[in-house]
């Protein structure tokens, strides 16, 4: 794997014309944040060796880069899920080359079922910890060389980054949550009772990714800031159908917040 990890980077190094120590991972109905980045370069999943390739709806699958406030960064418009079929080293497999390419900082989004009674759909929810309940861990197997075997989870989301995404929000007058996000291998949506067991265990928020990005980025060395799209509720005292198109309805609404946030952190995390 480490082998491909080298061939895959190298790759993109021979064709990559910028030096971006910025990436950011774009989630369901988060894709057409992409739009907003310009002086771009884009190289479809497919194209990249030994790239896996997004098979979900939403989910673009182009590696861009690129400027977003001004600032050079990565971006993925698309992931790879647990529930695709694909192991963990595949799932993580872009954070791997992320570090080989020099990203400092990781920036995630996605889309997220709420167990707070206190969100509503299209809340954005900073990830302020979260809950693996993934059957495979992402570094299971022999330890890479970017990190420990057994890396300190004591701050998996970066809290000065927290803190700056708080104070633009008060600047600008951004409603922000902030939350623990339960990351489980998915396809199914939730049970009522699935719904309020995770929040028993002390869940905000629900959904079948970023966990594994995240936990690989930390034993990478690269500090993480999660947000999550709250698209659907569950948990509470009456069943609601939930259905993938109405999640992305639902990001695709917030997505100009997620837009404005993101960019304002990029510049100031960049600039600092």
């Amino acid at each position: 794997m480490y082998d491909k990890i080298k061939e895959t980077a190298s790759w993109l190094k021979e064709r990559m014309t910028t030096s971006p120590k910025t990436c950011i991972v774009l989630g369901s109905g988060l894709g057409k944040m992409a739009e907003e980045i310009t002086d771009r370069m884009e190289f479809p999943y497919s194209e990249i060796p030994n790239f896996p390739v997004s098979t979900v709806e939403g989910h673009a699958g182009k590696l861009i880069f690129g400027k977003l406030g001004g600032i050079s960064i990565m971006a993925m418009q698309g992931r790879f899920h647990y529930y695709e079929g694909y192991s963990m080293k595949e799932v993580t497999f872009p954070v791997r080359i992320m570090y080989e390419l020099g990203i400092k900082t990781l920036f995630v989004s996605n889309a997220a079922g709420g167990m707070n009674p206190a969100f509503s759909i299209g809340d954005v929810m900073v990830i302020t910890d979260h809950i693996n309940l993934f059957p495979e861990h992402p570094l299971r197997g022999k330890n890479f060389p970017t990190g420990p075997r057994f890396p300190d989870m004591h701050e998996p989301y970066d809290l000065s980054l927290v803190a700056e995404a708080d104070a633009i929000a008060k600047e600008r007058g951004i409603k922000l949550q902030h939350g623990v996000y339960v990351g489980v291998q998915g396809p199914t949506f939730e049970t009522p009772s699935e719904y309020r067991m995770y929040h028993i265990l002390g869940g905000d928020a629900i959904g079948m990714s970023t966990v594994p990005e995240v936990i690989v980025a930390r034993h990478c060395g690269i500090r993480a800031f999660g947000v999550s799209i709250i698209t659907d509720l569950g948990g509470f005292d009456e069943a609601v159908e939930v259905s993938h198109e109405e999640v992305q309805e639902a990001a695709n609404k917030a997505q100009p917040i997620m837009t404005e946030l993101m960019k304002e952190m990029i510049v100031r995390a960049e600039t600092k």
